[in-house]
């Protein structure tokens, strides 16, 4: 078996730690400092384009959509998002991290098939958090996958994405009839709790990393549809 190739490193703000890409062959590994086992393999994938497959699944046909997703990675669930909506949407990606979206330009580029060149694609080196607090009802969908679940294991800042006041904030970005889709590791009913707090219709999808095999990972598939938070009345 060919050995281990480290290719790069990348620190994550605020001491989270760092980093680390790998290449064995035509595999890719990231792994994270401190934390045992891998964040992301180029051999598993599914969960992640799942993700992007069940958040826009509304999307088919609606012109000219908007989605954030929160989280590079390597580049699986931004593919699966442009693969779903129509040639109008804008896809805007957002991370932390600008090594991570060089080495999706460089060498892991190839595993989701280079989604960074496609010109409905806009790039926010930053926050997520920043794309969804400042604006009200702009984006049709929001795709989260920047942790192992809702809790912030790379970044402690992203905390607030599934704290009361995100989700919240999270409800006010959607438009109407809006989806936020969120990964996990694990199913979290504390977090359900919370979306439905909120004012979202929460479904529970469990996946595998593989197409029928492999870890089962939760999509959290929160529907906005109209509703509003509850506690709050119409004039």
């Amino acid at each position: 078996m060919k050995p281990w190739i480290e290719l790069g490193t990348a620190q994550i703000p605020n001491d989270g730690g760092t980093l680390k890409l790998r290449q064995r062959d035509q595999e890719f590994s990231i792994s994270l400092s401190g934390v045992r086992g891998e964040l992301m393999n180029s051999r598993a994938f599914n969960s992640e384009q799942q993700l992007s497959v069940l958040g826009c699944a509304h999307l088919k046909h609606h012109k000219n959509a908007r989605v954030v997703v929160g989280g590079m990675g390597m580049g699986y669930t931004l593919a699966a998002a442009l693969d779903a909506v129509p040639s109008s949407a804008e896809v805007i990606v957002a991370d932390l991290i600008p090594e991570v979206v060089e080495w999706n330009r460089g060498p892991l580029g190839e595993c989701a098939g280079r989604p960074l060149d496609d010109r409905r694609v806009v790039v926010h080196i930053g926050d997520v958090g920043e794309l969804l607090l400042d604006h009200s009802s702009a984006y049709d969908a929001v795709l989260l996958d920047v942790d192992n679940g809702p809790e912030g294991l790379t970044h402690s800042d992203n905390n607030w994405l599934y704290s009361v006041d995100g989700t919240s904030a999270i409800y006010k970005s959607l438009t109407p009839d809006g989806v936020l889709a969120v990964w996990s590791a694990s199913p979290d009913t504390t977090y359900v709790h919370r979306l439905k707090k909120a004012g979202f219709r929460v479904e529970v999808k469990m996946v595998r990393e593989r197409p029928g095999k492999g870890a089962r990972h939760t999509i959290f598939l929160a529907k906005k549809a109209g509703r509003r938070p509850a506690g709050k009345k119409t004039s």
